[in-house]
């Protein structure tokens, strides 16, 4: 903004009385003060409103001025309170030192004309950063947020901080303390943007992307204040942070691509040495260990959204993933640190935003390169093992897994397949035709460790029937249920199943 723009703003009732030529100066802001040495309080770009209160001789008009002028001030707009005049040694001084002087109207208080001159200021301030916005928007310089958060802060006075939804700062200097508040309101929210603790909150992605898979932007303040310019700057802003989001979604990206391939080579028992030049693409050859997480989520989250949900859950980590059908499979490197208490602490704080979906992580122990199938499979057991439980945000790891589990998860699909198809799809044929029952049957039998009593009062049929049934399994499979060998054989096929 500049000064000569004051004069196209009938509300002030501003005339020029020196400086007619210095007009074009850029106009910072708007400072009152009736200080006969103001100079330690300006930085240049001001336009400074006095009441003349300082002047209690001709002498203090010179040095006034001459302290604004050292400053670098805009203009001076000036008024005296009795009379409304201006004294001659004040335009002397000004026109000496060359600093354009306004004749402020007395019916006019300098709070009206600050408000005034801000409002414009602001609007003018927002219109240049929207512009810089825009031009970063179009070129994405992959510089990052942080310089364009500094640059509102600076210019603005918009304090504000790029966030994901777990309450992770993407850019901003200094976030707030209590992140993890503004996550949570920003995944509550029925309605954005919002005010929530003394800030404003608006979503990066809203239309295209679940919250808990999407970013957001924070500011200081109520957006109820804010003039319209604010409120499209603030928006201009989402809609960059949306595009450095886009940016940095590494699935089109070369490593991106490689941590697909690795996985799916894993779960089709890929050799190590096929597997070890895909980890050193990925950085992660040298790793002592890995352990593997695996997620599945029902309901409106698409794979894509799963994955980033994933990559955020294991920032820091290093991880490598992949999507296969509806299931998303990360390997981190083992360090020692507690996985599966990340893993839970991250979806217990993402669970307000998952809405109607059901995200279900499992998590294995840890494995070499040898047996990062077996970690997979286990991380998948463990999966499906959390899907069975109520909550929509169950997370299981490897320690609440079974024995057998860990044997069974390094068993080849192939090798699976049919030992379950041959043991259990000739009683599933039978049940289907006769409504027999006889897996229920089976299943109940080996929980209640072969007692006839016990599982027929499980069941609630009479012993007779439950002996003609287990017959009927025994015939069907020609196995033994009466030995140890059979029931074991059947107890890990139903596991499988």
């Amino acid at each position: 903004m500049r000064l000569n723009a004051l004069l196209e703003m009938p509300e002030l009732g501003l005339s020029t009385v020196v400086g007619h030529d210095e007009l074009d100066r850029p106009l910072r802001w708007v400072v009152t003060t009736d200080l006969l040495h103001p100079g330690r309080y300006l930085s240049g770009g001001e336009l400074v409103l006095t009441g003349l209160i300082w002047r209690n001789s001709p002498a203090d008009s010179e040095t006034f001025v001459a302290a604004l002028a050292a400053a670098g001030v805009s203009g001076l707009g000036a008024c005296e309170a009795a009379s409304g005049d201006l004294p001659a040694d004040l335009v002397a001084a000004c026109r000496k030192h060359r600093v354009p002087l306004f004749h402020v109207p007395q019916a006019l208080g300098f709070a009206e004309v600050t408000e005034h001159i801000v409002r414009r200021l602001s609007g003018a301030r927002a219109s240049d950063v929207k512009a810089v916005l825009d031009r970063h928007r179009q070129l994405v310089s992959g510089a990052g947020l942080d310089p364009v958060m500094e640059m509102i802060g600076r210019d603005l006075g918009m304090r504000g901080w790029v966030l994901t939804a777990s309450g992770r700062t993407v850019a901003g200097a200094d976030p707030p303390a209590d992140t993890a508040m503004l996550a949570r309101a920003f995944l509550t929210a029925k309605r954005l943007p919002c005010v929530r603790g003394g800030y404003t909150i608006f979503p990066v992605d809203e239309q295209t992307t679940s919250r808990v898979a999407d970013w957001f932007v924070a500011f200081e303040g109520s957006m109820d204040d804010w003039p319209e310019e604010r409120l499209a700057l603030a928006a201009e802003l989402a809609a960059v942070a949306a595009l450095e989001r886009m940016r940095l979604d590494d699935r089109l990206s070369p490593e991106g691509r490689i941590g697909q391939e690795l996985v799916r080579l894993v779960l089709t028992d890929g050799r190590p040495s096929d597997i070890l030049p895909r980890l050193q693409v990925t950085g992660l050859a040298e790793a002592s260990g890995y352990v593997a997480v695996a997620a599945a989520a029902g309901g409106s989250l698409r794979p894509g959204e799963l994955r980033a949900v994933v990559k955020e859950i294991l920032y820091g980590l290093r991880p490598v993933i992949g999507v296969v059908e509806d299931e998303t499979i990360a390997l981190v490197p083992a360090t020692g640190e507690d996985v599966t208490g990340r893993v839970r602490d991250a979806v217990q704080a993402l669970a307000p935003g998952l809405g109607g979906s059901r995200l279900k992580v499992g998590v294995s122990g840890q494995a070499q390169v040898e047996g990062l199938r077996g970690a997979v499979e286990e991380a998948r057991y463990a999966r499906r093992m959390a899907e069975g439980r109520a909550e929509p945000d169950a997370v299981v790891g490897h320690d609440e897994l079974a024995t057998h589990v860990l044997l069974l998860a390094s068993v080849p699909d192939d090798v699976r397949h049919m030992f379950r198809v041959r043991l259990l799809d000739p009683l599933r044929s039978y049940d289907q035709v006769h409504r027999a029952d006889l897996v229920r049957t089976l299943e109940a039998f080996l929980l209640c460790s072969g007692s006839w009593t016990k599982c027929a009062e499980l069941l609630h049929v009479h012993v007779n029937t439950l002996r003609y049934r287990i017959q009927r399994i025994q015939d069907l499979t020609g196995r033994d249920l009466s030995r140890l060998e059979d029931r074991v054989d059947f107890f890990l096929a139903l596991r499988l199943g």
